[in-house]
């Protein structure tokens, strides 16, 4: 199946509370609200190539942090996927779209397929990783300032690990390294990837 014929998981922009579509929306929350505000918006399967032309819905991606215990490394890497528009900038979140085989039996919660998902990417995305180390959610992050991010929405989660070398990248994860995490705003990094930390530090405004 071409990219443009691929099913991805949408939600209409103005189901959505506003300030969660803002152009330059960074917001901290918990899952739970996360996801029951999602099921109370309705999201549905649409064709990526319409979805991709359509600014008002927004593709929802699970996009995971990786970072040491205490915070000062974090992964990144340098783009070079399926996303032309985002070759060469650098990236701290895994993560893409959610399909229907994300929800096998149809009838899944959108809590079930967002995780379903995430976990997939995760699979997909690293050749190997720690089973043990949890996966917290953290907030959502928007923009309408690029194209890719007016047709996207972020749902951000962080894994917080004691083993970083347990982590390795897979073929699309290109340069794969940790970085000192005061020292990312360095790398030429996708938009996405600044709202992450700046999600990040107002959580641990210490960092």
């Amino acid at each position: 199946m071409s990219k443009k014929q691929e099913q991805v998981l949408c939600i209409d922009r103005k189901t959505l509370p506003a300030s969660w579509v803002t152009q330059r929306t960074v917001l901290s929350m918990d899952f739970p609200t996360f996801a029951a505000t999602c099921t109370k918006a309705k999201c549905s399967f649409v064709r990526r190539g319409i979805a991709e032309e359509d600014r008002q819905k927004k593709q929802i991606i699970p996009y995971i942090l990786l970072q040491t215990a205490d915070g000062g490394m974090t992964a990144a890497y340098n783009r070079q996927g399926n996303e032309k528009r985002l070759h060469d900038l650098w990236s701290i979140g895994i993560g893409g779209h959610i399909n229907p085989e994300d929800s096998a039996i149809g009838t899944d919660s959108f809590e079930s397929i967002l995780k379903k998902g995430m976990q997939r990417e995760l699979d997909e995305e690293l050749a190997r990783r720690v089973a043990g180390d949890p996966i917290e959610f953290i907030g959502i992050i928007s923009e309408d300032i690029t194209p890719v991010g007016s047709v996207h929405m972020g749902a951000v989660f962080l894994i917080r690990t004691q083993d970083p070398e347990g982590y390795l990248p897979g073929d699309e994860l290109r340069s794969f390294t940790w970085h000192a995490t005061q020292k990312l705003s360095q790398l030429n990094l996708e938009l996405w990837s600044e709202l992450s930390l700046e999600l990040i530090n107002s959580l641990n405004p210490t960092l």
